[in-house]
């Protein structure tokens, strides 16, 4: 199963995996290096962290992603919604739209998502 809470730097760092992936093992120390002032070894040891995770695989050293930043977030959000609310998706958006009006254009875009999933 995959951990789907991330930490902030966890978070920056599957970013620019998913930015530059596939990226070889050497390439993405040096990218670290540039972009988080991360030593050889911190980059190694949350590389192995997000693998472990089965966010990221890292074979013959070329790193690339097991789930896409997309199949990520939608894993979040899917465990947020069955911890939070039970599961229930009508309780999720009810919770929501009482502090956040839903605009016209957000509306359209739902009912469509709606009429999708009902064919």
């Amino acid at each position: 199963m995959v951990e789907y809470k991330l930490g902030v730097m966890e978070m920056k760092f599957a970013d620019l995996m998913w930015e530059n992936e596939p990226i070889s093992s050497g390439d993405l120390v040096k990218l670290c290096e540039q972009e988080l002032a991360w030593k050889k070894s911190t980059t190694y040891t949350m590389l192995r962290r997000l693998c472990q995770r089965n966010i990221f695989k890292n074979q013959g050293g070329l790193v690339s992603s097991i789930l896409s930043k997309q199949e990520f977030h939608a894993l979040q959000s899917e465990k947020f919604i069955e911890e939070t609310f039970d599961g229930s998706l009508p309780q999720f958006l009810a919770a929501f739209s009482t502090r956040k009006k839903l605009t016209d254009k957000e509306i359209e875009e739902l009912e469509k998502l709606i009429h999708q999933s009902r064919r």
